[in-house]
């Protein structure tokens, strides 16, 4: 049957028109991911008219087309300029533009390619071979779940802020404040709006992030002479040393870091509304957790690029999965696709793959295809990304500066947005100068509406709170934040202090009752291997703290 279904889909989406559109599609992907302030989103929107006329085949390869081209047009930018294309491109900057800086843009963009390629390929893999039943989890999370989530994500502030835990706290905190400006989610009562109609509907999250990034940035970069006429990249970068090969080959090596990060994207990609901008920041600190060398993160750690590029992508094959079998989006791109699907006369359902097998298999090969073009475009609009690099600051960031003030004002037609990014390109050069971390902030103001609007709609179905401790996932994410907040002190004690040595095994102990509670047989019997798995260390972490007792004569 499956086989049929290929061939099926294969005959509708292997024509010239059908590749010459989905190729279009990746490349307008590329270029809008690159721009700073033009997003895959709006590029996605601008696709939507014209596949009015196309069948719904290649009206959804192209869009996928885009999708997958735009996630990582992002890095582009990121890697050489510092400033993220995309929201879904943010973690890749914080080692990417360093390694670029360092004078090995060719490497650090390969990396970035490479690890977009594997983890939307092996995305791609999963998808077809267990999208129905992955769909599935999406239909366990309730407002707690969603809550717990949010607040596990929000521990990453830990991570993030570096040496200076108070100052990524208190960054946080701004974030999160940023966020209550505005109109109440659920009662729609003003806050903060001091009397100003502009911010009734609150600060857009685009003008915020750009300002943040960007213009603080392209500030900081140019308040000086020397600065300003210095050039992004090294004297002797080479603009056409594209190290493909070494990029490719230093991935694998970390076949680790890209299966799991890879393995966060789709899971977060299963999750409504959670989405890349999500993924690829939590990808970046579990790879920051897990690596022998934490301290190289934010100086130009490979693992660093690979882990938020795999988890990007990857999150893209989440996203389609739940859209099929659901009919849920899990981001704006799938709000438009789903869009797409509807005016076709096609609804997606759990029966979607049986009812519809040549419209879900053209998905699932055309976002296959989709990474490989990806890949053999990119390889060619390198080169001439890579010239940015010997661009003076003073140019660049002119222009960069101008795409960004077009691309905030034409997301929404405001005026209103042009001052939001204002507000925070100053607020993030004062913030940069006085050594507060910036992450911190755009985390907290990208979850902080999410995160409230889920407590508000957890605590109006019922003001006890035992279901965010009684419900598996809910349990599971709250157990995570606990220990993720803890692991900054767990590894500046590791191999000094007893009570670190006990750190892992029980926290393996700590997620097997959640697990337990869930359903089916897979995941309690996971929890129990993680069981024996903790006894097992626990022991040998008793017999290595044992003392030892001389021997009698």
């Amino acid at each position: 049957m499956i086989i049929e279904n290929v061939l099926a889909a294969s005959s509708e989406l292997f024509t010239i028109t059908t590749m010459m559109l989905m190729i279009a599609g990746v490349v307008a992907g590329l270029f809008a991911g690159a721009i700073p302030g033009f997003t895959m989103a709006m590029a996605v929107v601008l696709v939507l008219p014209f596949t009015f006329s196309m069948t719904p085949v290649q009206g959804l390869a192209t869009m996928i087309g885009v999708y997958v081209g735009g996630l990582s047009g992002g890095l582009m930018s990121g890697i050489l300029t510092g400033i993220p294309g995309t929201p879904s491109s943010i973690a890749t900057t914080f080692d990417g533009f360093p390694m670029a800086r360092s004078g090995r843009p060719g490497l650090a963009l390969g990396i970035g390619v490479w690890s977009s390629f594997f983890g939307g390929t092996l995305s791609a893999i999963i998808l077809i071979l267990a999208g129905p039943q992955l769909a599935r989890i999406g239909l366990e999370f309730q407002p707690w779940d969603f809550f717990a989530l949010v607040v596990f994500a929000l521990t990453v502030t830990a991570s993030l802020a570096g040496d200076n835990m108070l100052k990524g706290l208190i960054a946080g905190l701004i974030g999160l404040l940023i966020a209550t400006v505005g109109t109440d989610v659920i009662f729609g009562y003003p806050r903060f709006n001091f009397g100003t109609d502009a911010l009734i509907q609150g600060f857009s999250f685009l003008p915020v992030l750009i300002g943040l990034f960007a213009f603080s940035r392209l500030l900081s970069d140019i308040r000086m002479p020397d600065a300003a006429n210095r050039k992004l990249g090294d004297e002797n970068t080479k603009a056409v040393a594209i190290e493909h090969r070494a990029a490719a080959i230093a991935v694998l090596k970390r076949w680790v870091n890209l299966v799991r990060s890879s393995m966060i994207g789709i899971f977060v990609g299963l999750l409504p509304a959670a989405g890349s901008t999500i993924s690829n920041i939590l990808a970046y600190d579990q790879a920051k957790k897990a690596s022998k060398t934490p301290e190289e993160f934010g100086k130009g750690s490979i693992d660093g690029v690979i882990a938020p590029e795999a988890a990007n992508n990857a999150t893209a094959g989440g996203t389609l999965i739940v859209m099929m079998a659901l009919g849920i989006p899990g981001d704006i791109i799938t709000v438009v696709m789903l869009g797409a699907l509807l005016i076709h006369d096609v609804i997606p359902s759990p029966s979607f793959i049986a009812d519809e097998p040549v419209i879900a298999y053209s998905i699932f090969i055309s976002f296959f295809l989709a990474n490989f073009m990806m890949l053999f475009l990119q390889s060619f609009t390198l080169k001439g990304f890579l010239m940015v690099t010997k661009v003076r600051m003073y140019m660049l960031a002119s222009i960069i500066l101008f795409y960004c003030a077009v691309g905030v004002f034409a997301l929404n037609n405001v005026a209103f947005d042009l001052w939001t990014l204002f507000i925070f390109g100053i607020l993030g050069y004062v913030m940069r100068a006085l050594n507060f971390p910036i992450v911190p902030i755009v985390l907290g103001a990208v979850l902080g509406q999410v995160a409230e609007q889920n407590l508000s709609q957890a605590l109006a179905i019922t003001t006890d709170l035992t279901p965010f401790f009684t419900r598996p996932w809910s349990l599971f994410f709250v157990i995570l934040a606990v220990f993720s907040c803890l692991y900054p002190l767990y590894q500046k004690h590791k191999g000094a202090k007893r009570w670190a040595d006990f750190y892992l095994p029980v926290f393996l102990a700590a997620i097997v009752p959640a697990l337990a509670l869930m359903d089916g047989w897979i995941r309690p019997t996971i929890g129990g291997v993680l069981l024996l798995t903790a006894l097992i260390l626990l022991v040998q972490r008793i017999r290595k703290n044992a003392p030892v007792h001389s021997a009698s004569r």
